[in-house]
């Protein structure tokens, strides 16, 4: 777990936290003798996501109205976005999975992935309070904010003017390994590709195929 407190930017008090945190429950069922999983920790985990990402945009944003504000968190937070941060600092390859769910690539969910940075989340807050928690959180959220401003809702506002456009995101490529992979994905209006852009989620890609699209608009 050395590597993994190294990836995480923070050394537990408690080791048992930590552990708990990267153990799920099929790995729990399957080895009996009281194991506690990661299931707790994640539903904490998940209140001092919302609480540090509200705060972060409430803060940064003061003009920023509450609907546009649940939205941009609900990216930030989503389950792509959450696998994509335990993939930077690749929490899959310490997940303790039963048998049935490590052969299934349980490893590489992107549920899993997601719950346990969650779970990491909150064992951080238990075992070293908010500050060291909001430190961990912020270094991911910091960078998917700045790729997840929001180029396709803009762009969205622009081809609506034109009735009878249309705008589509496909993906055109994957590469790299599970953990570290990352996305093409061009941006269609109608059938002509006016963008494209790469990511370490779909969702990434999507952001910067609509900026390049802005860009080539002159925006």
């Amino acid at each position: 777990m050395n590597v993994l407190e190294k990836n995480i930017g923070y050394t537990f008090k408690d080791k048992e936290l930590l552990r708990t945190a990267v153990t799920h429950s099929s790995y729990a069922n399957e080895n009996r003798g009281g194991l506690h999983y990661n299931e707790r920790l994640e539903f904490l985990g998940d209140a001092v996501l919302q609480l540090i990402t509200s705060e972060k945009l409430f803060c940064e944003n003061p003009t920023m109205p509450e609907g546009k504000m649940s939205k941009v968190r609900a990216g930030l937070v989503c389950e792509d976005a959450l696998a994509g941060y335990s993939n930077e600092i690749n929490i899959g390859d310490f997940m303790l999975l039963g048998k049935g769910e490590e052969m299934s690539g349980g490893r590489q969910r992107p549920s899993i992935l997601a719950d346990a940075f969650e779970a990491v989340t909150g064992a951080i807050f238990l075992d070293g309070g908010m500050e060291n928690a909001k430190k961990f959180v912020l270094r991911f959220l910091d960078a998917a904010h700045q790729s997840l401003q929001d180029y396709k809702t803009l762009l969205q506002e622009i081809i609506q003017k034109n009735p009878g456009e249309r705008l589509s995101y496909v993906v055109t490529g994957e590469k790299g390994p599970d953990h570290d992979k990352s996305f093409t994905v061009e941006v269609h209006l109608n059938s002509n590709v006016i963008g494209k852009g790469t990511g370490k989620s779909k969702k990434q890609a999507e952001q910067a195929a609509a900026k390049e699209a802005l860009a080539l608009m002159g925006l």
